[in-house]
């Protein structure tokens, strides 16, 4: 008999799934526990495992398309079997669609004057037309969709060459701006008013539309809700680095893997939060719960937004063994394979933009911890320091500028200043810990 398929949720925090792969198609034979498709959750891409067994009769939901949780996304049952009851139930259930597109905000339509302003620049219409957006399932090879998905390309404008209208290599390779920029809107600037002067509703300047994906919003969401919870504060520091990296630099030559400067800071970290507990805790209402181990996420980009996987009870472990997790963690969470608990429940967070350049920066706190430390670039810098003798002299130090966000519900000023002026400590005298 035959039954719908619905959307579960494949992480605890799942509240909506995108389809991003049906790897079985309509027609079909499906087993238990086959791969029926991939699901892109709050975090990650996961496998979507069949519960049961028969023939995949009808996709309800396309790849690209989005599902709440318990919504049917396909019809399985026997070969030949009359659907069509079930096919007008799901598609009774459906939400009315918008017989027009929703403006981008309230105002004129594009190309409108507006009292007051300068008039808008029309569309200037390309040479090429992009592709019509396709809304069926999109045929591509493997090779062009990863292609797609590095060049932030929407496969939906793009005209497949290969056999039956398929997207392949050649098709992204020669790919044409409009398939990367959908929806592209050419407007004028507009002029600022004057003191005094009314203002008037006026339509932003938008070069381009880009669909906000699941994960994305999930994250939004749910920084939104740190920031304007948790009442932030911050504590900011320089720390020399020249002793930990002469002790890392010496670690390494005797190494045929060499050790990450994360490795060696989480490790540093995980020292200090276990000597000031209370900056290892989270705000529960009527209660502040203790971490009985230290768990610190590191904050890794991706494509669509960052995800932090977690370092498991950095306490316990040493710096060759939080780097073998680094090693196997940080490469999931760019392919976005990482499991729920492989990025949930860090207890502190590390967040390094040090890479870019970036000389210093404040964080939001990822929950459920009550601090995020972020950490700027290493640079050299003239630092005035007293000598033995008590004399002042200029010297030469590597530099590196940290601020730390806490929760004031959780963590007291004078807790995380504690906290953040031991650390210092540490890292500029890292034979204290290390041996």
């Amino acid at each position: 008999m035959a039954e719908k398929v619905l959307m579960i949720a494949l992480s605890p925090t799942m509240e909506e799934g995108t389809i991003v792969r049906w790897n079985k198609r309509e027609g079909e034979k499906v087993e238990p526990g086959d791969l029926l498709c991939e699901v892109e959750t709050d975090k990650a891409t996961m496998e979507y495992e069949s519960p049961s067994e028969g023939i995949l009769l009808k996709v309800i939901v396309p790849e690209g398309a989005s599902a709440k949780v318990a919504d049917p996304i396909a019809i399985m049952g026997e070969k030949g079997e009359d659907i069509s009851g079930l096919v007008a139930e799901v598609a009774a259930t459906k939400p009315a669609q918008p017989a027009a597109a929703v403006p981008l905000a309230e105002g004129p339509p594009v190309g409108a004057a507006v009292a007051g302003a300068p008039e808008l620049e029309q569309p200037v219409p390309t040479a090429q037309s992009p592709a019509p957006i396709e809304t069926g399932r999109i045929k591509a090879s493997p090779l062009a969709r990863k292609m797609a998905d590095e060049r932030g390309v929407d496969l939906r404008r793009v005209r497949g060459t290969g056999p039956e209208g398929r997207i392949v290599k050649r098709d992204i390779e020669t790919i044409q701006p409009e398939a990367i920029q959908p929806g592209a809107v050419s407007l004028s600037l507009t002029d600022i008013p004057s003191p005094g002067e009314a203002l008037v509703a006026m339509p932003a300047v938008i070069a381009e539309r880009i669909p906000v994906s699941g994960k994305r919003k999930i994250i939004a969401q749910r920084l939104a809700e740190s920031k304007f919870q948790a009442p932030h504060y911050y504590l900011k520091l320089s720390i020399a680095m020249d002793d930990m990296m002469a002790a890392r630099a010496k670690l390494n030559a005797r190494l045929k893997e060499k050790v990450s400067l994360n490795a060696f800071l989480i490790k540093f970290v995980a020292e200090a939060l276990e000597r000031h507990g209370v900056v290892n805790a989270s705000w529960n209402g009527d209660y502040i719960f203790k971490f009985g181990t230290v768990d610190i996420g590191l904050a890794v980009a991706v494509p669509d937004g960052l995800i932090t996987p977690v370092v498991r009870d950095c306490g316990g472990k040493g710096i060759l063994a939080i780097e073998s997790d680094l090693n196997a963690l940080i490469p999931k969470a760019k392919e976005g394979k990482l499991l729920p608990e492989e990025y949930k429940g860090a207890t502190f967070t590390i967040t390094n933009l040090g890479s870019y350049g970036i000389e210093d920066f404040t964080a939001i706190i990822n929950p459920p911890g009550s601090a995020i430390l972020a950490l700027g670039v290493i640079q050299k810098q003239q630092v005035v320091v007293t000598s033995k003798t008590g004399e002042d002299e200029v010297q030469i130090k590597s530099m590196m500028r940290v601020s730390m966000s806490c929760d004031h519900r959780v963590v007291d000023g004078a807790s995380g200043a504690a906290f953040l002026s031991d650390l210092k400590a540490m890292i500029e005298n890292p034979i204290e810990v290390l041996y």
